[in-house]
């Protein structure tokens, strides 16, 4: 006869197997087509097309990488190069932006505050594709057509950033703005000194976010950016596949290189991407 200890850690080894054996099934859902993505990079182009599809590359090619980095008609390292710029950039205007509103409306009183958080949370409803002519036509007129600023500067104000951060900022101790109020701090001093370094978590976050968001962008940089040095990633990679003939090692390498820093960038920030989420619903 069984003691009801054994069958409750019976019990919690056999959940404890299920967990993991759903998680090790998970992570290979989401893992096999960054492997897939690899391993055709590094096959020839004979050896990609044949079917059935080798999970081997065999022989082991960098075809694709030479293809890309000889390739002077579409010159991928510089549309990385703008991507990684440009991304930089946004990320650092809506860290601005976003911060200043958000703490604003999350620490300070005056008329009008909960109406305009709920205007700017509004726009978030608002389809981002209504928004291309109109920001086309600004851009336009401000000369921007064609040049870096295009993709840096429209978008800088995030309307998700301001509503991330402040639920981030309320979540702050009062204490600490009165303990700097009685040292003599202004509202400045208190902002840079006390609440920004508290919330190293949440800018991280966001920060990751706002290059993500930039980094993967699509369909704006196709509408503003016309001369294949200026382009960035996204749009670029589009230009490697032929119009009768997909060369998928090429195609493959360059989705590997777009991958790398969003992999590293998420790696580097992932404790405080997970701190600042879970701050950040703490109080509304």
């Amino acid at each position: 006869m069984t003691t009801p200890t054994r069958t409750t850690r019976g019990s919690a080894t056999a959940s404890r197997v299920v967990l993991y054996a759903t998680l090790v099934a998970l992570a290979l859902i989401f893992l096999t087509p960054l492997l897939w993505m690899v391993i055709t990079s590094l096959k020839t182009y004979t050896a990609a097309q044949q079917i059935p599809p080798s999970w081997l590359p065999n022989p082991l090619a960098g075809y694709g990488y030479e293809q890309i980095l000889n390739n002077t008609a579409n010159p991928v390292l510089r549309w990385f190069l703008n991507s990684m710029l440009a991304a930089t950039l946004h990320s650092l205007l809506v860290l601005v932006t976003a911060s200043m509103a958000a703490y604003a409306l999350a620490r300070m009183k005056f008329r009008g505050r909960g109406v305009s958080f709920a205007l700017i949370v509004g726009t978030l409803f608002i389809p981002p594709t209504s928004l291309i002519i109109p920001n086309f036509l600004i851009v336009d007129q401000l000369n921007w057509i064609d040049t870096l600023a295009v993709v840096v500067v429209p978008g800088a104000a995030s309307a998700f950033g301001v509503f991330f951060l402040r639920q981030f900022f309320i979540s702050l101790p009062n204490e600490l703005e009165e303990a700097a109020i009685l040292d003599g701090a202004n509202q400045w001093q208190i902002f840079f000194r006390v609440v920004l370094p508290l919330s190293k978590p949440a800018l991280a976050t966001l920060a990751v976010l706002s290059f993500l968001t930039n980094w993967n962008d699509f369909l704006w940089p196709i509408f503003v950016l016309f001369s294949p040095e200026k382009l960035t990633l996204p749009p670029g990679l589009g230009l490697l596949q032929g119009s009768y003939v997909t060369d998928y090692p090429v195609i493959m390498a360059g989705a590997v290189l777009a991958s790398l820093p969003v992999l590293i960038l998420f790696v580097l920030a992932q404790r405080h991407i997970i701190q600042g989420v879970s701050r950040s619903g703490l109080k509304g």
